[in-house]
């Protein structure tokens, strides 16, 4: 089996105050997988997405991205490998035009000129977004703003695009254009969501995160279907939604 491009092993963390966040979870996902994270707020999600960049240290246990190890003296690095969409677009918006923002990253790791432009304009065309380079940002629509925060990621060519609730705050068009763009990316996805249709459409793998613990890691129809488990985690689909009369699943 090849290198994980995620490999999370025993990581425990605890936060200063003393409470325990995340016991000992162990997570690999390899090259091209798209993997849903799901589980109830306050599972402990946010704290290993913001293990899986540095912005937080382990406690305990270890965290590498393609074999190379999350740590002080390689961070620069592992920020390019591994690129978090937050959930909310304003979060990564905030220079005076699209083009500015998603030249904001490379320019900083010391692309200019014609190569800088390529880069911008190849991340705007990926999710749809290059007939607006040169709007002010807070001009665009929410999803609009949505796709430009992944093409400010994207535009720092990484590894790993890891989303916080992608789907919050979508209309029904922006959910599925946002759906289909991330289904055209070469890149593997961890997607944090509480949308467990969203997470059904695109993830052909979940893993479930409850009170710090991996309680699940198996494909994403067998989680949502699994009553006694969907229960045990505060898990909940939809009113009407039912995967087992879906037809077609992911691939």
């Amino acid at each position: 089996m090849s290198t994980p491009v995620l490999d999370v092993r025993g990581l425990a963390f605890a936060y200063p105050d003393g409470h325990q966040a995340l016991f000992g979870v162990d997570l690999h996902v390899h090259r091209g997988e798209r993997v849903a994270l799901l589980g109830p707020n306050g599972a402990g999600k946010t704290t290993l997405v913001l293990h899986l960049n540095g912005i937080l240290t382990a406690g305990r246990g270890s965290v590498a991205v393609s074999g190379l190890p999350v740590a002080k003296e390689h961070l620069r690095e592992i920020r390019r490998r591994v690129g978090i969409v937050f959930q909310d677009p304003d979060d990564q918006l905030f220079l005076g035009t699209v083009r500015q923002d998603v030249a904001f990253g490379p320019a900083n790791l010391g692309l200019r000129g014609p190569a800088l432009e390529r880069r911008v304009m190849d991340a705007l065309e990926r999710v749809g977004m290059a007939d607006y380079v040169d709007r002010p940002p807070h001009h665009l629509s929410y999803g609009q703003r949505r796709r430009v925060a992944v093409a400010t990621v994207l535009a720092m060519e990484p590894e790993v695009l890891v989303l916080d609730e992608p789907s919050s705050n979508l209309d029904p068009a922006s959910r599925r254009e946002l759906a289909e763009i991330l289904r055209s990316l070469d890149v593997t996805v961890l997607m944090v969501t509480h949308d467990l249709p969203y997470a059904l459409e695109l993830c052909p793998r979940s893993v479930v995160l409850s009170e710090g613990v991996l309680v699940a890691d198996r494909p994403t129809f067998d989680v949502l279907t699994d009553d006694e488990l969907m229960a045990a985690h505060r898990l909940e689909l939809p009113w009407g939604f039912d995967p087992r009369r879906i037809d077609s699943l992911p691939g």
